[in-house]
């Protein structure tokens, strides 16, 4: 059976237009997380204690809904025991609801990004055969991070003054979840559309520096969510010491691992140490295949240290901390990338690498000539 070049080049252009959309997705979720972190940082993320689909989607429109908004938050614990007694103003709330405004808004508007086009080109019957389920999977994922978000808001409407640091964790890692199988299934769609149909396998070593990194970021987000950062300022020793003294290790250890701020810290700022090894060796394992990926493996977690360090001894400055999220958020990426390049090594040996794969575009433009000259 023969093709015409028209089917060739639309076998070309159907995975290329998927990927290029999930990389924009990618981006405005990469964006997502950046102002999660601005408004968890501004903690902005109570301000408002109520969930509409519809309605939610628009600032207040007058003072008298402002002052409702800003009346409905004064029932909170946060507004009763800090924000109250510290005088927090009608323009200092504007201030916070913004932020999770604008958090919630840009939720709305990658939802929409993603189920439009998603729906179009179902309609179209232009989703290659075996990634229907997958982008299905991935609408599936983005509707339940909006139920996690809110789940984690509730979390601070009642008793706390702040939101459940492990509910915390489950949405920021969902969100970086998210991006990882954005970014993974674009890249597959791109191999597809240079003729390489096999998709990128996780080898075992790949699935051990995604756990590893998981680590990692699973108490970067306890450290977050209880503002663990502020319990030392100084690099890198802390409380004067490799290993704080100040640290009771006869206790529970499993409550101590995700419940106190100092052994979260320590914990968050060694296991770095250990993340950034097998980061090395990714990256030294894929330099053959793509210098691109493994320059941009060693660039995001040298990055994302230095800032790490920055944040400690500023005493979580804003600025640092909210770069060093968006870096950890490029860490993921540049880390899948990596691990994706692997899996393409070792599920098609004769057909890997960047190198091959830059070619497979020419090659199947051959073909279709060829198939076209056997149809004249």
């Amino acid at each position: 059976m023969t093709y015409g070049i028209d089917d060739n080049i639309r076998h070309i252009k159907q995975p290329m237009a998927i990927s290029n959309w999930l990389y924009f997705v990618a981006f405005l979720v990469f964006i997502m997380v950046v102002v999660g972190g601005i408004t968890r940082l501004t903690e902005s993320g109570l301000s408002i204690t109520e969930w509409k689909l519809i309605t939610g989607a628009l600032l207040p429109l007058s003072e008298a809904a402002w002052l409702s908004e800003f009346e409905k938050y004064k029932q909170i614990p946060e507004y009763i025991q800090i924000n109250g007694p510290a005088g927090m103003t009608l323009v200092d709330f504007k201030f916070i609801y913004f932020w999770e405004w604008v958090h919630r808004l840009w939720g709305r508007l990658i939802g929409l990004a993603f189920a439009l086009p998603f729906a179009w080109f179902a309609f179209k019957r232009a989703i290659p055969q075996g990634y229907g389920f997958r982008l299905t999977i991935l609408l599936v994922l983005g509707g339940m991070q909006g139920v996690i978000g809110w789940w984690m808001v509730t979390s601070g409407l009642t008793q706390r003054t702040d939101v459940s640091h492990f509910r915390l964790a489950t949405h920021l890692l969902t969100a970086l979840l998210i991006l990882g199988a954005l970014f993974w299934t674009a890249l597959d769609l791109r191999q597809l559309a240079s003729g390489q149909r096999r998709k990128s396998k996780l080898t075992v070593f790949g699935l051990l520096v995604f756990v590893i990194l998981f680590v990692q970021l699973l108490f970067g987000a306890y450290t977050a969510g209880l503002n663990a950062g502020y319990v030392s300022n100084t690099w890198p020793l802390m409380y004067r010491s490799l290993i704080p003294s100040v640290i009771d290790w006869s206790g529970n250890l499993w409550t101590q691992l995700n419940n106190d701020p100092i052994v979260i810290h320590f914990i968050h700022r060694s296991w770095a140490w250990v993340t950034v090894t097998f980061l090395i060796v990714l990256a030294w394992r894929i330099r053959v295949q793509s210098a691109k990926a493994s320059i941009a493996i060693h660039t995001a977690y040298i990055a994302q240290m230095l800032l790490g360090i920055a944040t400690v001894l500023t005493g979580v400055n804003i600025y640092f901390a909210v770069l060093h999220q968006a870096v950890g958020a490029l860490v993921v990426i540049s880390t899948t990338w990596g691990v994706h390049l692997l899996g393409c090594y070792t599920s098609d040996p004769g057909k890997a690498g960047v190198r091959q794969t830059a070619r497979a575009p020419e090659s199947l433009a051959k073909l279709s000539f060829k198939n076209h000259e056997e149809q004249l």
